[in-house]
């Protein structure tokens, strides 16, 4: 079997006024895969693929991503939620794909044949080739999510992050995004923090987040309803069984 993607022990993310936003006692992520991270607005699910990525260090505790720590940048490719700066940047469809190539790239070297090889498929794999020359200011919404998912895929890293990618996107994108990720799952950790339950079920992994880890596995067992009551609507686990009987009226309500 192959080495766990993730591997968290003790981990503590907390705010400058320290304030916890995220506790994990113990968690892994398979390789390959796909695992969706889910849970409420203000679960930590955006903290912990920041701090997978690199881009945030926890308090305390160790975080292995795939096998070193610090955690790898260079073998990491992510694509988090847009900003409206992002959306205005003069730039077009294929500098934005290019982009993905930077790290391959010595310092002012040009783009090699197999440079020009991976942006080329990732332009195809998302169906942008129509699109190549548009400004990215000019596109909707899931044109510029298959811009920067194909720019990802060009990266071809060993662990692919992303954030709500297929939030409020129009049926197409949706559907190719969610397919080219699946592809990717098959050989490498794709991990992806989303709020629709339906996308977390396709997922191989799910992980339901709540400040802290409220259940993982199986998309079946992490996201059975004893769970989600629990992330949602914060019902202790000691009355779990009893807030169900009288949801299904099996026994009278409290008073």
């Amino acid at each position: 079997m192959p080495s766990p993607a993730v591997v968290a022990r003790d981990l503590r993310f907390a705010y400058r006024d320290q304030r916890v936003v995220l506790e994990i006692d113990r968690l892994e992520f398979p390789n390959p895969g796909l695992t969706a991270l889910v849970g409420p607005n203000g679960c930590g699910k955006s903290t912990l693929l920041a701090a997978l990525g690199g881009l945030l260090t926890p308090v305390s505790g160790q975080l292995e991503v795939l096998g070193q720590q610090p955690v790898p940048q260079s073998q990491i490719a992510a694509v988090f939620q847009q900003h409206h700066a992002d959306e205005a940047l003069p730039l077009t469809v294929d500098e934005v794909v290019r982009m993905g190539r930077f790290g391959h790239r010595r310092l002012l070297g040009r783009l090699t044949p197999e440079d020009h090889a991976a942006i080329d498929a990732a332009v195809h794999r998302m169906d942008i080739e129509d699109l190549r020359g548009r400004q990215l200011s000019e596109l909707s919404g899931g044109q510029r999510q298959r811009a920067l998912v194909a720019q990802a895929l060009a990266q071809q890293a060993e662990m692919l992050l992303l954030d709500e990618p297929l939030t409020g996107l129009d049926a197409p994108s949706t559907r190719r995004i969610r397919e080219e990720l699946e592809t990717e799952s098959r050989v490498r950790p794709v991990i992806m923090a989303t709020h629709d339950l339906d996308d977390a079920r396709r997922a191989a992994h799910a992980v339901l987040l709540a400040g802290q880890v409220v259940s993982a596995g199986t998309p079946g067992e992490a996201l059975a309803t004893r769970y989600l009551m629990i992330a949602y609507g914060g019902i202790d686990d000691a009355r779990i069984d009893e807030h169900l009987e009288e949801v299904r009226g099996e026994a009278p309500p409290r008073a």
